[in-house]
């Protein structure tokens, strides 16, 4: 008996989200993008939480060309219009996307959409996502199939809005 193909490999989404999209084994993966990968977060403390994750070898955006730049950036604002889609049909106290590039934890090109609602806590809602720190990551926020009817919801309208352009 010989040993298992290494490249056969399913690759874990959670180290590798990047390679496991590729491979067709990242359960995050939303839509493939020009530019990357269009995830839903593994973490929903706001729900709709999304990420493109860049498919390519840049720790940030002034790392590509600028035509890539303007592919990437033009790859984020589609991203958040069907995240504003779907949670403005699913929860009427949505009020807005904010769009945050970082790169400061995963030295890889990557930007977050987060979707904000009124339901917030007044001292939490008017600043950046990092301010809810660590509760975000709690066990009760993370991924899970009630988030299902959200994702389909914010995979579709991304859908939709490609076929757009």
């Amino acid at each position: 008996m010989s040993a298992p193909d290494p490249a056969s490999a399913i690759i874990d989404f959670r180290t590798d989200p990047i390679g496991a999209a590729r491979q067709g084994t990242n359960p995050t993966v939303l839509c493939r993008m020009r530019s990357g990968w269009a995830v839903i977060g593994n973490t929903q403390h706001l729900p709709g939480y999304c990420v493109l994750l860049y498919d390519g070898t840049a720790d940030q955006l002034t790392d590509l060309p600028r035509p890539d730049r303007v592919t990437f950036m033009h790859d984020m604002v589609l991203l958040g219009e069907a995240v504003e889609r779907a949670c403005r049909a699913a929860d009427p106290a949505f009020s807005r996307i904010n769009y945050e590039v970082l790169g400061n934890l995963w030295p890889h090109l990557h930007g977050h959409i987060h979707a904000r609602y009124q339901w917030e806590p007044d001292n939490l809602r008017i600043g950046p996502v990092d301010l809810y720190g660590r509760d975000r990551e709690a066990p009760e926020h993370l991924l899970s199939a009630r988030h299902d009817s959200l994702r389909d919801a914010i995979a579709s309208a991304l859908r939709e809005i490609l076929a757009e352009e």
